[in-house]
């Protein structure tokens, strides 16, 4: 277990991009994978019982009875995963950058996301690898020192069916403005 993710697998190493980037260094198309985690059905009721007390993710007889055909995780468990891969891929490319001696840009928070889709369910011993596309760049007109980035965070299972997807904003601090 790391970072209380059981079955976490980091993404690969050497991408371009990342949060450690300045605006002017993203380019539209650039990807990320951020690695993958497998739902295993203590997981999905852990979060279940917390969170999303809902019948088909806390029993296994209920989640074959619903329209999921077996114990389902929890969107937001989905969610919360892709979320904690990202910025722990972050978080190393980061170190990574730092320890070659690199300035590392602090990306600012994000304003939110929109088109959240949960596509097809995740069941227990699903393994589901995440990734996030830039999909759009802009400057930000109210904050000339930040730019704005799109990108789709999306999870697919281990047959390469999509899953889950969400299209993120963020906002990236620009080189020549940072603060």
């Amino acid at each position: 277990m790391r970072d209380g993710l059981a079955d976490h697998h980091g993404a690969a190493r050497g991408r371009a991009g990342g949060l450690t980037r300045f605006f002017e260094d993203i380019e539209i198309g650039q990807r990320r994978e951020l690695g993958s985690f497998t739902f295993t059905a203590d997981a999905i009721k852990k979060f279940a019982r917390q969170f999303d007390p809902q019948r088909f993710h806390l029993d296994e007889e209920e989640g074959k009875k619903s329209l999921f055909g077996g114990l389902a995780a929890s969107g937001w468990h989905v969610g919360s995963v892709c979320m904690k891969l990202l910025v722990a891929d972050g978080q190393r490319l980061a170190a990574e950058a730092a320890a070659r001696g690199e300035k590392v840009a602090i990306w600012g928070p994000s304003p939110g996301f929109r088109d959240l889709r949960w596509i097809k369910p995740v069941l227990a011993g699903d393994t589901i690898s995440f990734a996030s596309e830039v999909e759009s760049l802009r400057t930000s007109d109210k904050r000339p020192e930040w730019g704005i980035l799109q990108a789709r965070n999306t999870g697919a299972n281990q047959h390469g069916e999509p899953v889950f997807s969400l299209l993120a904003t963020a906002f990236v601090p620009r080189r020549d403005r940072a603060p």
